[in-house]
Protein backbone atom coordinates (compact mmCIF):
# COMPACT_ATOMS: atom_id res chain seq x y z
CA UNK A 1 0.00 0.00 0.00
CA UNK A 2 2.71 2.52 0.84
CA UNK A 3 5.34 1.76 -2.07
CA UNK A 4 6.68 3.14 -4.86
CA UNK A 5 5.31 6.75 -4.09
CA UNK A 6 2.14 5.51 -2.44
CA UNK A 7 3.31 6.38 0.64
CA UNK A 8 3.76 10.25 -0.32
CA UNK A 9 0.71 10.62 -1.99
CA UNK A 10 -1.66 9.24 1.33
CA UNK A 11 0.64 11.47 3.57
CA UNK A 12 -0.14 14.56 1.23
CA UNK A 13 -3.74 13.85 1.03
CA UNK A 14 -3.76 13.39 4.91
CA UNK A 15 -2.16 16.70 5.10
CA UNK A 16 -4.80 17.64 3.23
CA UNK A 17 -7.68 16.98 5.23
CA UNK A 18 -5.98 18.47 8.01
CA UNK A 19 -5.88 22.02 6.69
CA UNK A 20 -9.14 21.38 5.38
CA UNK A 21 -10.67 21.18 8.79
CA UNK A 22 -8.61 23.25 10.16
CA UNK A 23 -9.71 25.95 8.19
CA UNK A 24 -13.17 25.14 7.93
CA UNK A 25 -13.65 24.54 11.88
CA UNK A 26 -11.67 27.82 13.10
CA UNK A 27 -14.97 29.92 12.06
CA UNK A 28 -16.60 27.47 15.10
CA UNK A 29 -14.10 27.72 17.56
CA UNK A 30 -13.94 31.83 16.73
CA UNK A 31 -17.51 31.99 16.67
CA UNK A 32 -18.27 33.80 19.75
CA UNK A 33 -15.59 36.37 19.39
CA UNK A 34 -17.26 37.04 15.88
CA UNK A 35 -20.82 37.08 16.58
CA UNK A 36 -19.72 39.68 19.32
CA UNK A 37 -17.53 41.78 17.45
CA UNK A 38 -20.10 41.99 14.43
CA UNK A 39 -23.19 41.75 16.22
CA UNK A 40 -24.52 38.89 15.36
CA UNK A 41 -27.90 36.61 16.05
CA UNK A 42 -28.04 33.20 16.26
CA UNK A 43 -30.24 33.07 13.52
CA UNK A 44 -27.51 34.89 11.24
CA UNK A 45 -24.51 33.19 12.49
CA UNK A 46 -26.67 30.03 11.03
CA UNK A 47 -26.87 31.70 7.92
CA UNK A 48 -23.07 32.38 8.03
CA UNK A 49 -22.28 28.52 8.94
CA UNK A 50 -24.80 27.53 5.91
CA UNK A 51 -23.50 29.99 3.60
CA UNK A 52 -20.09 28.20 3.22
CA UNK A 53 -21.94 24.82 2.38
CA UNK A 54 -23.74 26.73 -1.23
CA UNK A 55 -20.24 27.12 -2.59
CA UNK A 56 -18.64 23.89 -1.25
CA UNK A 57 -21.78 21.67 -2.29
CA UNK A 58 -21.87 23.23 -5.88
CA UNK A 59 -17.89 22.80 -6.41
CA UNK A 60 -17.91 19.18 -5.10
CA UNK A 61 -19.92 18.53 -8.62
CA UNK A 62 -17.52 20.83 -10.86
CA UNK A 63 -14.25 19.86 -8.88
CA UNK A 64 -15.29 16.11 -9.70
CA UNK A 65 -15.64 16.86 -13.14
CA UNK A 66 -12.81 18.67 -13.54
CA UNK A 67 -10.42 15.95 -11.86
CA UNK A 68 -11.58 13.86 -14.48
CA UNK A 69 -10.97 16.13 -17.26
CA UNK A 70 -7.91 18.17 -16.05
CA UNK A 71 -6.42 15.47 -13.16
CA UNK A 72 -6.55 15.23 -9.66
CA UNK A 73 -3.26 16.86 -8.75
CA UNK A 74 -3.81 20.15 -11.03
CA UNK A 75 -7.69 20.11 -9.04
CA UNK A 76 -6.13 19.95 -6.01
CA UNK A 77 -3.64 22.22 -6.37
CA UNK A 78 -5.43 25.08 -7.55
CA UNK A 79 -8.54 24.41 -4.74
CA UNK A 80 -5.82 24.53 -1.93
CA UNK A 81 -4.56 27.67 -3.20
CA UNK A 82 -8.42 29.07 -3.49
CA UNK A 83 -9.38 28.29 -0.09
CA UNK A 84 -6.58 29.23 1.40
CA UNK A 85 -7.00 32.71 0.24
CA UNK A 86 -10.38 32.96 1.46
CA UNK A 87 -9.93 31.72 4.63
CA UNK A 88 -7.21 34.23 4.87
CA UNK A 89 -10.07 36.94 3.66
CA UNK A 90 -12.59 36.17 6.56
CA UNK A 91 -10.08 38.93 8.37
CA UNK A 92 -11.72 41.44 5.80
CA UNK A 93 -15.26 41.19 6.86
CA UNK A 94 -17.36 43.88 8.34
CA UNK A 95 -20.80 42.37 8.74
CA UNK A 96 -22.88 40.12 7.96
CA UNK A 97 -22.99 40.15 4.00
CA UNK A 98 -19.51 40.53 3.74
CA UNK A 99 -19.02 37.59 5.49
CA UNK A 100 -21.56 35.25 3.46
CA UNK A 101 -19.73 36.58 0.78
CA UNK A 102 -16.25 35.47 1.58
CA UNK A 103 -17.60 31.85 3.15
CA UNK A 104 -19.37 31.36 0.09
CA UNK A 105 -15.92 32.12 -2.02
CA UNK A 106 -13.93 29.58 0.57
CA UNK A 107 -16.58 27.10 0.31
CA UNK A 108 -16.12 27.07 -3.52
CA UNK A 109 -12.22 26.54 -2.96
CA UNK A 110 -12.63 23.51 -0.26
CA UNK A 111 -15.46 22.13 -2.33
CA UNK A 112 -13.12 19.63 -5.02
CA UNK A 113 -11.40 17.90 -1.76
CA UNK A 114 -12.80 15.07 -1.61
CA UNK A 115 -13.81 14.16 -5.04
CA UNK A 116 -10.09 15.04 -5.97
CA UNK A 117 -9.03 13.06 -3.18
CA UNK A 118 -11.42 9.62 -4.35
CA UNK A 119 -9.66 10.20 -8.28
CA UNK A 120 -6.24 10.16 -6.58
CA UNK A 121 -6.82 6.95 -4.64
CA UNK A 122 -8.74 5.24 -8.08
CA UNK A 123 -5.32 6.47 -9.80
CA UNK A 124 -3.00 4.78 -7.15
CA UNK A 125 -4.66 1.94 -5.84
CA UNK A 126 -6.40 -1.32 -6.42
CA UNK A 127 -9.75 -2.14 -5.76
CA UNK A 128 -9.20 -4.08 -2.32
CA UNK A 129 -7.19 -1.13 -0.52
CA UNK A 130 -9.29 1.90 -1.76
CA UNK A 131 -11.95 2.00 1.16
CA UNK A 132 -8.70 1.81 3.57
CA UNK A 133 -6.60 4.47 1.80
CA UNK A 134 -9.82 6.56 1.56
CA UNK A 135 -10.25 6.15 4.99
CA UNK A 136 -6.55 6.88 6.14
CA UNK A 137 -6.11 9.78 3.70
CA UNK A 138 -9.31 11.63 4.90
CA UNK A 139 -8.68 11.00 8.56
CA UNK A 140 -7.18 14.44 8.28
CA UNK A 141 -10.18 16.06 8.66
CA UNK A 142 -10.86 15.36 12.31
CA UNK A 143 -7.39 15.76 13.41
CA UNK A 144 -7.64 19.22 11.52
CA UNK A 145 -10.46 19.90 13.43
CA UNK A 146 -8.70 18.79 16.48
CA UNK A 147 -5.91 21.34 16.56
CA UNK A 148 -8.32 23.95 15.64
CA UNK A 149 -9.19 24.44 18.99
CA UNK A 150 -6.24 24.75 20.80
CA UNK A 151 -4.66 26.53 17.91
CA UNK A 152 -7.45 28.92 16.77
CA UNK A 153 -8.77 29.48 20.78
CA UNK A 154 -4.97 30.27 21.65
CA UNK A 155 -4.51 32.72 18.75
CA UNK A 156 -7.81 34.34 19.56
CA UNK A 157 -7.35 35.22 23.03
CA UNK A 158 -3.54 36.07 23.07
CA UNK A 159 -3.90 38.39 19.61
CA UNK A 160 -7.39 38.49 18.24
CA UNK A 161 -9.72 36.02 15.53
CA UNK A 162 -8.52 37.39 12.66
CA UNK A 163 -4.66 36.35 13.22
CA UNK A 164 -5.68 32.72 13.14
CA UNK A 165 -7.19 33.10 10.01
CA UNK A 166 -4.29 34.61 8.42
CA UNK A 167 -1.92 31.69 9.94
CA UNK A 168 -3.72 29.44 8.53
CA UNK A 169 -3.91 30.61 4.94
CA UNK A 170 0.04 30.25 4.90
CA UNK A 171 -0.14 27.15 5.84
CA UNK A 172 -2.52 26.09 2.64
CA UNK A 173 -0.46 28.15 0.36
CA UNK A 174 2.85 25.59 1.99
CA UNK A 175 1.20 22.63 1.41
CA UNK A 176 0.14 23.43 -2.40
CA UNK A 177 3.90 24.43 -3.24
CA UNK A 178 5.25 21.27 -1.46
CA UNK A 179 1.96 19.16 -3.39
CA UNK A 180 2.80 20.75 -6.65
CA UNK A 181 6.79 19.76 -6.64
CA UNK A 182 6.50 16.18 -5.24
CA UNK A 183 3.37 14.83 -6.05
CA UNK A 184 2.49 13.02 -9.72
CA UNK A 185 -1.01 12.25 -11.24
CA UNK A 186 -0.41 8.39 -11.62
CA UNK A 187 2.32 5.80 -10.82
CA UNK A 188 5.35 5.55 -12.97
CA UNK A 189 3.87 1.80 -12.94
CA UNK A 190 0.55 2.78 -13.83
CA UNK A 191 -2.42 0.13 -14.47
CA UNK A 192 -2.01 -1.94 -17.46
CA UNK A 193 -4.39 -2.05 -19.84
CA UNK A 194 -5.72 -5.63 -19.85
CA UNK A 195 -5.74 -4.74 -16.08
CA UNK A 196 -7.90 -1.76 -16.48
CA UNK A 197 -10.30 -4.02 -18.63
CA UNK A 198 -10.35 -6.64 -16.26
CA UNK A 199 -11.35 -4.10 -13.64
CA UNK A 200 -13.99 -2.05 -15.58
CA UNK A 201 -15.74 -5.97 -16.65
CA UNK A 202 -15.75 -6.49 -12.62
CA UNK A 203 -18.06 -3.34 -12.09
CA UNK A 204 -19.87 -3.10 -15.41
CA UNK A 205 -19.85 -7.27 -16.48
CA UNK A 206 -21.95 -6.67 -19.31
CA UNK A 207 -18.89 -4.68 -21.06
CA UNK A 208 -21.13 -1.57 -22.30
CA UNK A 209 -20.17 2.13 -21.97
CA UNK A 210 -22.31 3.97 -19.08
CA UNK A 211 -22.46 7.78 -19.44
CA UNK A 212 -22.28 10.15 -16.33
CA UNK A 213 -26.43 10.67 -16.70
CA UNK A 214 -26.49 7.00 -16.98
CA UNK A 215 -24.70 6.89 -13.24
CA UNK A 216 -26.53 9.92 -11.86
CA UNK A 217 -29.99 8.44 -11.93
CA UNK A 218 -29.44 5.50 -10.42
CA UNK A 219 -30.93 4.72 -7.05
CA UNK A 220 -27.71 2.98 -5.65
CA UNK A 221 -25.96 6.42 -6.35
CA UNK A 222 -28.94 8.41 -5.29
CA UNK A 223 -29.36 7.18 -1.64
CA UNK A 224 -25.96 6.77 -1.12
CA UNK A 225 -26.09 10.36 -1.76
CA UNK A 226 -29.19 10.69 0.94
CA UNK A 227 -27.18 8.44 3.47
CA UNK A 228 -24.31 10.95 2.98
CA UNK A 229 -26.71 13.80 3.60
CA UNK A 230 -27.28 12.18 6.72
CA UNK A 231 -23.62 11.90 7.75
CA UNK A 232 -23.01 15.34 6.72
CA UNK A 233 -25.88 16.78 8.65
CA UNK A 234 -24.45 15.30 11.75
CA UNK A 235 -21.30 16.28 10.84
CA UNK A 236 -22.12 19.96 10.35
CA UNK A 237 -24.06 20.10 13.53
CA UNK A 238 -20.98 19.18 15.52
CA UNK A 239 -18.54 20.92 13.68
CA UNK A 240 -20.42 24.70 13.09
CA UNK A 241 -22.81 24.46 16.87
CA UNK A 242 -21.23 22.18 19.15
CA UNK A 243 -18.69 24.85 20.57
CA UNK A 244 -21.70 27.16 20.75
CA UNK A 245 -23.73 25.18 22.60
CA UNK A 246 -20.55 24.01 25.14
CA UNK A 247 -20.19 28.04 25.58
CA UNK A 248 -24.29 28.93 25.66
CA UNK A 249 -25.78 25.91 27.08
CA UNK A 250 -23.28 24.03 29.20
CA UNK A 251 -21.40 27.41 30.85
CA UNK A 252 -18.17 26.60 29.50
CA UNK A 253 -15.16 29.37 29.17
CA UNK A 254 -14.03 29.73 25.33
CA UNK A 255 -10.95 28.40 26.47
CA UNK A 256 -12.46 25.29 27.91
CA UNK A 257 -14.44 25.01 25.34
CA UNK A 258 -11.77 24.68 23.19
CA UNK A 259 -10.20 21.94 24.78
CA UNK A 260 -13.22 19.93 24.95
CA UNK A 261 -13.88 20.27 21.39
CA UNK A 262 -10.56 18.23 20.62
CA UNK A 263 -12.02 14.94 22.30
CA UNK A 264 -14.98 14.05 19.39
CA UNK A 265 -12.37 14.99 16.81
CA UNK A 266 -9.50 12.26 18.48
CA UNK A 267 -12.23 9.69 18.27
CA UNK A 268 -13.46 10.68 14.97
CA UNK A 269 -9.92 10.53 13.81
CA UNK A 270 -9.27 7.22 14.33
CA UNK A 271 -12.87 5.98 13.39
CA UNK A 272 -12.36 7.61 10.01
CA UNK A 273 -8.89 6.13 9.99
CA UNK A 274 -10.52 2.42 10.88
CA UNK A 275 -13.44 2.60 8.65
CA UNK A 276 -12.02 1.89 5.63
CA UNK A 277 -9.86 -0.78 7.22
CA UNK A 278 -12.83 -2.29 8.36
CA UNK A 279 -14.71 -2.20 5.12
CA UNK A 280 -12.10 -3.78 3.22
CA UNK A 281 -11.79 -6.51 5.37
CA UNK A 282 -15.22 -7.61 5.32
CA UNK A 283 -14.57 -6.80 1.64
CA UNK A 284 -11.95 -9.75 0.99
CA UNK A 285 -13.97 -11.78 3.63
CA UNK A 286 -17.46 -11.72 2.05
CA UNK A 287 -16.29 -11.26 -1.62
CA UNK A 288 -18.72 -13.91 -2.99
CA UNK A 289 -21.59 -11.97 -1.40
CA UNK A 290 -20.31 -8.80 -3.66
CA UNK A 291 -18.68 -5.79 -2.39
CA UNK A 292 -21.84 -3.85 -1.72
CA UNK A 293 -22.81 -6.12 0.93
CA UNK A 294 -19.58 -5.42 2.99
CA UNK A 295 -19.75 -1.73 2.63
CA UNK A 296 -23.93 -1.46 3.46
CA UNK A 297 -22.99 -3.58 6.75
CA UNK A 298 -20.24 -1.21 8.35
CA UNK A 299 -22.54 1.55 6.72
CA UNK A 300 -25.92 0.97 8.14
CA UNK A 301 -24.50 -0.64 11.94
CA UNK A 302 -21.80 2.41 12.42
CA UNK A 303 -24.32 5.15 11.07
CA UNK A 304 -27.37 3.92 13.20
CA UNK A 305 -25.13 3.89 16.24
CA UNK A 306 -24.16 7.64 15.59
CA UNK A 307 -27.83 8.28 15.19
CA UNK A 308 -28.73 7.14 18.61
CA UNK A 309 -25.44 8.54 20.31
CA UNK A 310 -26.29 12.12 18.76
CA UNK A 311 -30.19 11.62 19.52
CA UNK A 312 -29.63 11.20 23.28
CA UNK A 313 -26.80 13.78 23.66
CA UNK A 314 -29.60 16.42 24.10
CA UNK A 315 -31.85 14.84 26.49
CA UNK A 316 -28.71 13.93 29.17
CA UNK A 317 -28.49 16.57 31.78
CA UNK A 318 -24.48 16.62 32.59
CA UNK A 319 -21.92 18.04 30.49
CA UNK A 320 -20.12 14.94 30.74
CA UNK A 321 -22.43 12.69 29.34
CA UNK A 322 -23.64 15.38 26.15
CA UNK A 323 -20.07 15.18 25.52
CA UNK A 324 -19.30 11.44 26.03
CA UNK A 325 -22.58 10.52 23.63
CA UNK A 326 -21.04 13.36 20.90
CA UNK A 327 -17.42 11.91 20.94
CA UNK A 328 -19.41 8.74 20.18
CA UNK A 329 -21.75 9.84 17.51
CA UNK A 330 -18.79 11.01 15.76
CA UNK A 331 -16.55 7.83 15.89
CA UNK A 332 -19.51 5.99 14.74
CA UNK A 333 -19.86 8.38 12.16
CA UNK A 334 -16.43 8.39 10.85
CA UNK A 335 -16.08 4.93 10.97
CA UNK A 336 -18.57 5.69 7.83
CA UNK A 337 -16.69 8.33 6.13
CA UNK A 338 -15.06 6.07 3.12
CA UNK A 339 -17.63 3.84 2.82
CA UNK A 340 -19.57 6.27 0.44
CA UNK A 341 -16.31 7.07 -1.58
CA UNK A 342 -15.94 2.96 -1.28
CA UNK A 343 -19.32 2.34 -3.00
CA UNK A 344 -18.82 4.94 -5.97
CA UNK A 345 -15.66 3.31 -6.44
CA UNK A 346 -17.03 -0.19 -6.68
CA UNK A 347 -19.74 0.66 -8.98
CA UNK A 348 -18.61 3.65 -11.21
CA UNK A 349 -15.70 2.62 -14.08
CA UNK A 350 -12.72 5.29 -13.86
CA UNK A 351 -13.44 7.55 -16.44
CA UNK A 352 -16.64 8.71 -14.38
CA UNK A 353 -15.53 7.94 -10.82
CA UNK A 354 -14.53 11.78 -9.81
CA UNK A 355 -17.76 13.35 -11.65
CA UNK A 356 -19.75 10.70 -9.86
CA UNK A 357 -18.26 10.60 -6.47
CA UNK A 358 -18.65 15.05 -6.71
CA UNK A 359 -22.23 15.07 -7.91
CA UNK A 360 -22.85 12.64 -4.68
CA UNK A 361 -20.51 14.74 -2.71
CA UNK A 362 -22.82 17.81 -4.09
CA UNK A 363 -26.01 16.26 -2.53
CA UNK A 364 -25.02 15.36 0.54
CA UNK A 365 -23.46 18.73 1.18
CA UNK A 366 -27.06 20.26 0.91
CA UNK A 367 -26.92 19.15 4.32
CA UNK A 368 -24.46 21.61 5.24
CA UNK A 369 -26.97 24.34 4.02
CA UNK A 370 -29.84 23.58 5.19
CA UNK A 371 -28.75 22.08 8.55
CA UNK A 372 -26.41 24.94 10.78
CA UNK A 373 -29.40 27.47 9.33
CA UNK A 374 -32.04 25.11 10.70
CA UNK A 375 -30.14 24.78 14.00
CA UNK A 376 -29.84 28.63 14.62
CA UNK A 377 -33.44 29.23 13.97
CA UNK A 378 -34.40 26.22 16.25
CA UNK A 379 -32.50 27.53 18.85
CA UNK A 380 -33.41 31.00 18.75
CA UNK A 381 -37.30 29.54 18.93
CA UNK A 382 -36.67 27.39 21.46
CA UNK A 383 -33.90 28.41 23.44
CA UNK A 384 -32.45 25.01 23.65
CA UNK A 385 -30.72 22.80 21.52
CA UNK A 386 -32.45 19.75 22.42
CA UNK A 387 -34.88 19.13 19.20
CA UNK A 388 -31.98 20.09 16.94
CA UNK A 389 -29.80 16.30 18.43
CA UNK A 390 -33.17 14.97 17.87
CA UNK A 391 -33.35 15.83 14.57
CA UNK A 392 -29.96 15.32 13.65
CA UNK A 393 -30.44 11.75 14.57
CA UNK A 394 -33.88 10.70 13.27
CA UNK A 395 -32.90 11.89 10.19
CA UNK A 396 -29.91 8.99 9.73
CA UNK A 397 -32.19 5.86 11.11
CA UNK A 398 -34.29 6.93 7.70
CA UNK A 399 -30.81 7.10 5.76
CA UNK A 400 -29.96 3.48 7.47
CA UNK A 401 -33.38 2.39 6.13
CA UNK A 402 -33.14 3.64 2.35
CA UNK A 403 -29.28 2.15 2.27
CA UNK A 404 -30.88 -1.25 3.19
CA UNK A 405 -33.62 -1.02 0.53
CA UNK A 406 -32.45 0.75 -2.10
CA UNK A 407 -28.50 0.10 -2.35
CA UNK A 408 -28.01 -2.26 -5.17
CA UNK A 409 -25.27 -3.28 -7.97
CA UNK A 410 -25.90 -1.23 -10.89
CA UNK A 411 -26.93 -2.86 -13.78
CA UNK A 412 -28.44 -1.65 -17.52
CA UNK A 413 -31.94 -2.57 -17.95
CA UNK A 414 -32.70 -3.31 -22.06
Amino acid sequence: MFSKGRGVVILFLFLAGVVNYLDRSALSIGAPFIRHDLTLTDTQMGIIFSSFSVGYAIFNFVGGMASDKFGAKLTLFVAMIVWSLFSGAIVLAVGFISMIVIRVLFGMGEGPLSATINKMVNNWFPPSNRASVVGLTNSGTPLGGAISGPIVGFIAISFGWRYSFLAIMLIGFIWAICWWKFVKEKPADSVSPEAEIAAAKEINPSGEKFNLTFYLKQKTVLFTAFAFFAYNYILFFFLTWFPSYLVDARGLSVKDMSVVTVIPWILGFLGLALGGIVSDFFYKKFIKKGPLFSRKLVLVTCLFLSAVCIGFAGVVTTTVGAVTLVALSVFFLYLTGAIYWAIINDVVDQSNVGSVGGFMHFLANIAGIIGPTLTGYIVDKSGTYTAAFILAGALAVVACIAVIRFVRPIMKVA
